[in-house]
């Protein structure tokens, strides 16, 4: 079979956290190889031994439909436990029907979170149907898989039941949160507990359903002998506004100066509107920071991720791979669209943080389809990483690097497909891609302007009750401006009016604002032409 190759091409994009420094040129390059019987998989659970892979899990259908007899069905849920060598690219599988009735119903589920140490595999929660219960439910359950063993026995036809062991421990109950680790601790961050079936009309219609965000970071030991499982020194830490967040990304960090530590990113749903949150949060042993000075516009849902750090620079860089995004980059302008139905995208965005915290985001590229969502990015074994995983960008000494896989993951035959969703739409893509790295394209190139982009600044900035918006028109232009909340909502909008060429000073009184960082966005028909941050003070 010919392989696929996809070359993507490094854009920018205005970003809201320009601050005179610019991220590195780095381009990607997709390989996607041809797997016969690779199973299709979205939101999967999956571990690594011996270069195979153990992949527990997930839906084996598309986006989930709105009615909510068809939503999450039996159908699609993954009932087998497969393994994968990318490099033989050879298939096993088998059943998860021998392994005991809780177990077995827990590993079937979509979401779980999860986290490898060493060789064990360790998985929470999840949404699925347990017929145990006669209900969908999130499962209270903390299971470990001895990876090496597993994936032993699927190759060679053996027993699984002796590299299956479980908790039951209603802490754990949580479903499209992230589980990661920092040194002897383990982190439960964010998601939710669901029970029922899901209904778009809200919890107190037809069937009805429980819903209830951890709006948690949840931290513990896990104590495991090898026989036994137990959480160790559990604490919580509880923000019932900027943890709020589900299906979201939570992404290993070194911070400036070289802290270990993750930052969750983007996610759903705001209280207000059903839209993601722009803002992140930052963590570290010692607790977490909101950031309010950035504001994430792309890849909003969980999707397949990298990590790079350069210790040279100082600097860390995070990318995302397609899924879905309230924005997106007009490449003929480089400025923003935005579209509240938060569709499909094929936008893969780098994040990155300079030595002195600031962050900025470009778009360095395009998935081949509307893709990424729900996937994940398995690490090349042989690619140079620090002990938490990110990779040594300085030590990528190929001019083209390669440096791990793209599995699954949702792929939607067009944007916006949840109001006429029929289960035809997407698939659980059975697609596996290379990923490499040119880290240094110095042959980037860069979108022209149809004109040229305004700038906007506030005076005074900080301010107290009222800031005057400035900015500069070559041409006559109609112009909206819009204010923004560090969490995403829409706080004030002046309308669309013409603006004629020359300088303008708009006053704009704040007096009854709470005191924080604000975003001012321009618009032009839709589409996103400058920005400032604004500070009261």
């Amino acid at each position: 079979m010919k392989r696929l190759y996809i070359l993507l091409i490094f854009l920018t994009v205005a970003t809201l956290n320009l601050n005179g420094q610019s991220a590195p040129n780095i381009r990607v390059i997709l390989e996607e190889l041809p797997v016969a019987n690779l199973p299709g998989l979205q939101a999967y659970v999956i571990g690594e031994s011996g270069g195979k892979w153990l992949v527990i899990g997930g839906r084996k259908d598309g986006l989930h439909r709105r009615q909510p007899f068809a939503a999450f069905d039996v159908a699609g849920m993954n009932n087998n436990v497969y393994v994968l060598d990318p490099v033989s690219q050879t298939v096993w599988s088998k059943p998860l029907n021998t392994l005991p009735v809780s177990v077995a119903e827990q590993l079937q589920s979509t979401n779980m979170e999860f986290r490898q140490k060493e060789n064990t595999l360790y998985i929470t929660g999840g949404y699925g149907y347990s017929d145990t219960e006669g209900d969908h439910i999130t499962f209270p359950y903390l299971t470990a898989v001895d990876v090496a063993g597993a994936i032993e026995a699927i190759v060679n036809n053996g027993s699984l039941l002796p590299h299956f062991r479980q908790l039951q421990d209603e802490r754990v109950q949580v479903t499209g949160g992230y589980l990661d680790l920092l040194g002897d601790y383990f982190y439960l961050a964010g998601g939710q507990k669901f029970i029922g079936r899901y209904n778009p009309m809200g919890p107190n219609h037809g069937p009805g359903f429980f819903q209830e965000y951890t709006n948690e970071i949840r931290r513990f030991r896990i104590a495991d002998d090898g026989a036994t499982l137990a959480l160790a020194d559990y604490s919580a830490w509880q923000d019932t506004q900027h943890l709020h967040r589900r299906d979201y990304n939570m992404v290993p960090q070194i911070f400036p100066g070289g802290r270990y530590g993750f930052t969750l990113f983007s996610g759903v749903f705001r209280y207000d509107e059903d839209l993601p949150w722009l803002n992140t949060v930052d963590v570290d042993s010692t607790g977490y920071v909101v950031n309010n000075t950035f504001n994430q516009h792309l890849n909003q849902y969980h999707t397949a991720h990298l990590t790079l750090y350069s210790d040279a620079e100082n600097q860390m860089h995070t990318i995302f791979f397609g899924g879905i995004s309230q924005f997106q980059v007009d490449d003929a302008t480089g400025f923003l669209i935005e579209d509240a139905n938060v569709p499909f995208v094929k936008t893969i965005s780098m994040v990155t943080r300079f030595a002195d915290g600031q962050m900025t985001e470009v778009k360095i590229g395009e998935m081949p389809y509307l893709t990424g969502a729900s996937a994940e990015f398995i690490p090349n074994p042989e690619a140079p990483r620090y002990d938490n995983g990110v990779v040594r960008l300085d030590d990528l000494d190929a001019d083209t690097a390669f440096v791990g896989y793209i599995l699954g993951g949702i792929q939607s035959s067009q944007p916006n497909i949840f109001f006429i969703n029929t289960g035809a739409e997407s698939v659980a893509a059975n697609r596996l891609f290379k990923v490499f790295l040119v880290p240094n394209a110095s042959s980037a190139i860069k979108p022209t302007p149809q004109h040229t982009p305004l700038q906007v600044t506030a005076i005074p900035n900080p301010f107290r009750n009222e800031v005057q918006i400035v900015f500069e028109t070559i041409s006559r232009q109609k112009i909206s401006i819009q204010i923004f909340d560090a969490g995403g909502k829409k706080v004030l909008r002046i309308p669309e009016q013409e603006y004629e060429a020359g300088k303008h000073q708009i006053p704009i009184t704040l007096k009854w604002f709470p005191k924080g960082t604000f975003t001012v966005l321009l618009s032009e028909q839709g589409k996103i032409i400058a920005n400032c941050q604004i500070v009261k003070s």
